[in-house]
């Protein structure tokens, strides 16, 4: 990591560059700046391509991304929305390396301003927002454990109005429903109903909205399950 004098002359410099190309229309192209961070990034593009593992690639983005990160706060800060592949690629390596609350920054400026991503990438921005997040959260459910409900709801507030094919859409909401419903407990009905009620109800839109569009998405187990919850937790409340 440079030191705090470093990285704030590189923020600085990347935010006045920015700031000085205005609209989807025009490119970082021809900035100083720019042209420095995109030589690094091809640099390391090379460097990752001569690991094979996955993880590896990721742990090796890990590395690296930290050297980006004032060049992409100031464009954060003071950009107007040019075309910027530095910017697109470093938000799908923080996805990679799973920095997810760092690539949603970056995917909300890339989103509102239409930014185009790489050739290399055939998905579309939000396709890879919604797809790349909701995939590591429903692997990471899958195998016993919890996802950031925050994140998948930041992530839908970003992407999730965006074009993609439906069983990409699918997957997030489908995420999103099992996040809701893992909130609420089998055999314990101590929670506060009102909230386990707002939780399952959710779930229930998430889950029901995920086998709307991917019949075969794995969510009627769940969105059985959260049925049966709800009439659960209603029933005291109708008594």
């Amino acid at each position: 990591m440079t030191n705090p004098c470093r990285r704030h002359f590189q923020r600085v410099t990347a935010a006045v560059a920015a700031a000085a190309v205005a609209g989807p229309a025009m490119t970082m192209e021809g900035s100083t700046v720019y042209e420095l961070h995109l030589a690094k990034l091809q640099q390391d593009y090379l460097r990752l391509k001569q690991v094979q593992s996955t993880e590896g690639k990721a742990e090796l983005k890990k590395q690296l991304l930290p050297e980006y990160v004032p060049y992409v706060e100031g464009v954060l800060a003071e950009g107007k929305g040019a075309q910027d592949q530095v910017l697109t690629t470093l938000m799908v390596w923080r996805m990679d390396a799973g920095d997810f609350t760092g690539a949603l920054d970056i995917a909300e400026y890339v989103i509102a301003h239409s930014l185009l991503m790489p050739d290399r990438f055939e998905r579309t921005t939000g396709t890879i927002v919604a797809e790349e997040i909701a995939e590591v959260a429903l692997k990471t459910q899958k195998a016993g454990g919890t996802f950031d409900l925050l994140l998948l709801q930041r992530t839908e507030e970003i992407a999730g109005s965006e074009d993609m094919p439906d069983q990409a859409k699918a997957k997030l909401h489908l995420a999103l429903g099992k996040a809701y419903a893992e909130k609420v407990s089998d055999d314990d009905t101590s929670e506060i109903k009102t909230v386990a009620l707002v939780m399952l109800e959710a779930a229930r839109t998430h889950l029901a909205r995920a086998i709307e569009l991917h019949t075969n998405c794995g969510g009627k187990k769940d969105l059985e399950r959260v049925e049966r919850l709800l009439k659960k937790y209603a029933a005291p409340a109708a008594n």
